[in-house]
């Protein structure tokens, strides 16, 4: 299984709710809601637009391009037109650094 690798710091995060990151080669996003730090993968499994303009509502994200909605937590396509989960990756915060396994 492979190791925690640190990503980010919450410092990096400033007063935003996302950060955009690469963990290992796949372009993802950092997200912040109230004191948990959630980390997935930044692109659309519908046509492969980046989720990082996306809203954030009800623990999901929307994609900005044609409304697919992704579980924060476990990545499941929640409508149409995606069907295909996003991925996701474990976080661990150690004091102010921020470590995902992938």
């Amino acid at each position: 299984m492979p190791d925690f690798e640190e990503i980010a710091s919450l410092e990096e995060f400033g007063s935003a709710d996302r950060l955009e990151v690469f963990i290992g080669d796949t372009p993802a996003l950092l997200i912040r809601i109230h004191d948990q730090i959630l980390a997935i993968e930044d692109v659309c499994t519908h046509d492969g637009q980046t989720l990082t303009k996306g809203c954030i509502e009800d623990g999901a994200i929307v994609c900005p391009r044609h409304g697919a909605r992704f579980d924060l937590v476990t990545g499941k396509a929640l409508c149409m037109p995606a069907t295909k989960p996003i991925q996701t990756f474990e976080v661990e915060v150690r004091g102010q650094k921020i470590y995902v396994r992938h």
